[in-house]
């Protein structure tokens, strides 16, 4: 099998819908080519490349609430949520809720993980992966933490220092391609996870925190984005495919 090719696109400040109409289209075009790709080869004839894609986004105030999420983990009523400037949507990726905003890198894959590996598990420690070797580069021990997805760095308690989480991911496949991702905080807001519980997790040690707050100083997206679309290309082997220029 040859080594699959990944399109980028980095949409930059983006509304959440906008880039969900964008994800969605990419994903139906995906598994319309795959489709085609199957009848071509019925037909002995040699299938076309497949198209695989990485949006990187940073999204204006949003809470999104997963499909196996509950809505009394949003701890604001409609009104307060339009007062404060906030959008909400209830989408279909797994996981509960969580919250997107500026100063966060969220990434949306849209691969077709047949020419990957079909493996859900192994697909979200890949993400995981592409995060905690970004942590690493800014000299810091990020792992994950079982029983909960995303990324965490470990607590203190000598110190009463919890356990902090620093990337939530949440996914969705249909007929083996790929939606979501993860959100990955580099210096977003933090007080605006105090309006919901985020992830549904609950626990007095455990909480939320971002690049910025661990390193020690203010880190701006641009900053990170080059290190982990490296990351990215190096733990799922792909190239990157050649920039498309207008007319």
């Amino acid at each position: 099998m040859s080594i699959p090719t990944v399109h980028f696109q980095d949409l930059g400040r983006c509304a959440y819908q906008q880039a969900w109409d964008l994800q969605t289209e990419l994903h139906a075009a995906t598994v319309a080519r795959k489709k085609a790709n199957r009848e071509l080869v019925k037909a002995g004839a040699e299938p076309a490349p497949q198209d695989h894609h990485l949006l990187f986004v940073e999204h204006p105030p949003v809470y999104t609430l997963g499909k196996s999420g509950s809505l009394e983990h949003l701890l604001l009523s409609e009104e307060q949520l339009a007062a404060e400037g906030f959008t909400f949507h209830k989408i279909n990726r797994g996981g509960d809720i969580t919250y997107h905003g500026p100063g966060q890198l969220v990434a949306y894959p849209i691969f077709d993980l047949e020419e990957f590996f079909t493996d859900v598990h192994k697909y979200v420690r890949y993400l995981e992966e592409v995060v905690i070797r970004t942590c690493a580069d800014f000299g810091l021990h990020a792992e994950r933490d079982e029983g909960f997805t995303g990324v965490w760095l470990p607590g203190d308690p000598a110190k009463r220092q919890p356990r902090r989480k620093i990337c939530a991911i949440g996914v969705h496949l249909s007929r083996w391609t790929t939606l979501h991702g993860f959100a990955f905080n580099i210096r977003p807001n933090l007080t605006h996870f105090g309006n919901i519980v985020p992830c549904g997790i609950a626990a007095a040690d455990r909480s939320v925190t971002s690049l910025s707050v661990e390193v020690g100083r203010p880190l701006e997206l641009d900053e990170v984005k080059p290190l982990v679309k490296k990351h990215f290309a190096d733990i799922f082997g792909f190239s990157w495919a050649e920039p498309t220029t207008g007319p």
